[in-house]
């Protein structure tokens, strides 16, 4: 009988080999911050393949998206090698390969799926001994938040690699692996690799020549030389809240009593809801407050704005002035009822619910990207209750294509687009306005805010 050994089809390069002895002399927790096309994903599915081999269990890679984990590794192919990443997985040891799922099932009853962040809760309930976060820096820092209590109780490890993408999340894990002696933390630029015949895995000449074909000095400090500095390319709002930060805006904003509290929406069907609160005062926007959940009727977010949601820790104790939604909250719903998002959040007690024009072709969303960019400006966040909100904001950035090294002309849909979404209703729909309210307004309003004082 033929002897397999893994890792299988593969041959570390000499500065890839440190990550393996880390991992064989009991470090769980991994933070690699590796320059692009450094062989970042190759050497982490091969560890994983290596430990479920070894040791039954089950193995998430987590992706950005469904999408990416499909694209780079379920069918990616190594340009140099026309190896695909499952051939490292020998055929005599897989017993499953499950194509909708992304998932393969061994002999010895490991399993190994692919999962999108945007989708993290599909692994509820489930005990992982190992999972490696790809691209890090562009995922849903929530997803780990997840994961994390899950891996300390079971002593599983976790490996997150990553290129930068600006000081967000990745670049926060990355300081506090740098200064833990429990994690094995290592940061490699192209000066810092070289392949097993000592040639580098991209050149000062390969980068001199895409720097002459137009790509900026920023993007190729952060691709090649793991810069977390400088503006991320094709972000929209980072220079924004730089200046916000910088001016002392992200700071702690309390809620003062006295004015109204407007909220901001996007709905989320398959995906997340999220509401910006906000209070007006004079010419200053004070969001006070931040919350996003998925999965969940507006009875349920009528509590949380009530403060009777027992099991949020964002119970809202605030009274309400409008609440503004997107153009199709006001769609009629198929079915007998015909009723709108609109009428469903007004009949559980969010009212009244104003509809704001935001259409979805790349021209209005650009118009709308450049509203919040011009009044940013006048916008102070509380630096706690609004923390995901901020990083949403920060990480909101156009698509980047990969192969043809430049930016798309749409934003990219990730785990950030919904909390951008949400202050794009607020840039396009909120008018100052003094309000004349009818008796009967005033009245449903009073006894509206009667129970959510």
């Amino acid at each position: 009988m033929k002897e397999l050994r893994v890792p299988y089809n593969y041959d570390p390069r000499l500065y890839q080999i440190p990550v393996w002895e880390a991992f064989q002399t009991g470090f769980i927790r991994f933070c690699l911050v590796w320059h692009r096309r450094a062989g970042k994903d190759k050497t982490a599915f091969n560890i994983m393949v290596t430990d479920a081999v070894q040791n039954i269990g089950i193995y998430y890679y987590f992706f950005p998206t469904y999408s990416q984990g499909k694209k780079i590794l379920w069918d990616g192919i190594d340009p140099r090698t026309g190896m695909k990443f499952l051939d490292h997985i020998p055929k005599e040891i897989l017993a499953k390969k499950h194509e909708a799922e992304m998932k393969l099932t061994l002999t010895n009853g490991s399993i190994i799926q692919l999962i999108g962040t945007d989708n993290y809760d599909s692994i509820v309930g489930t005990n992982p001994r190992g999972c490696v976060f790809s691209e890090y820096s562009l995922q849903d820092p929530m997803a780990w938040k997840y994961i994390q209590p899950i891996l300390a109780e079971n002593k599983g490890w976790a490996m997150f690699v990553y290129t930068p993408r600006g000081r967000n999340h990745a670049w926060e894990l990355y300081e506090m692996a740098k200064n833990s002696p429990d994690w094995y933390d290592e940061c490699l630029t192209v000066r810092d690799t070289a392949r097993i015949d000592g040639s580098p895995v991209i050149s000062i000449d390969e980068i001199e020549k895409q720097r002459a074909e137009g790509m900026g000095d920023e993007l190729i400090e952060q691709e090649y030389f793991c810069s977390f500095e400088g503006f991320v390319q094709g972000a929209y709002y980072v220079k924004q809240l730089r200046d916000a930060r910088q001016a002392g805006r992200i700071c702690p904003v309390p809620h003062a009593t006295g004015h109204e509290v407007y909220t901001f929406w996007d709905l989320g069907i398959d995906d997340s809801t999220t509401i910006w609160f906000l209070q007006v005062i004079g010419k200053e926007f004070r969001f006070i407050d931040y919350y996003e959940n998925s999965g969940e009727g507006f009875e349920h977010y009528a509590k949380v704005l009530k403060g009777q949601e027992p099991k949020s820790e964002h119970r809202k104790h605030y009274v309400y002035g409008d609440h503004y939604m997107p153009h199709d909250a006001a769609q009629r719903q198929m079915g007998k009822e015909a009723q709108s998002k609109k009428d469903i959040a007004e009949e559980c007690g969010i009212y009244p619910v104003l509809t704001v024009d935001r259409p979805r072709d790349t021209q209005a969303v650009m118009t709308g990207i450049a509203l919040g960019r011009n009044i940013l400006s006048q916008c102070y966040f509380d630096q706690k209750r609004c923390e995901r909100g901020i990083m949403a904001l920060e990480g909101y950035q156009t698509e980047y294509d990969e192969e043809k090294k430049k930016m798309g002309n749409h934003p990219l849909h990730n785990w950030c687009s919904h909390g951008a979404d949400a202050f794009r209703t607020f840039a396009v729909g909120y008018v100052p306005r003094v309000v004349h309210r009818s008796v009967t307004d005033q009245m449903n309003l009073m006894n509206q805010n009667a129970g959510w004082g």
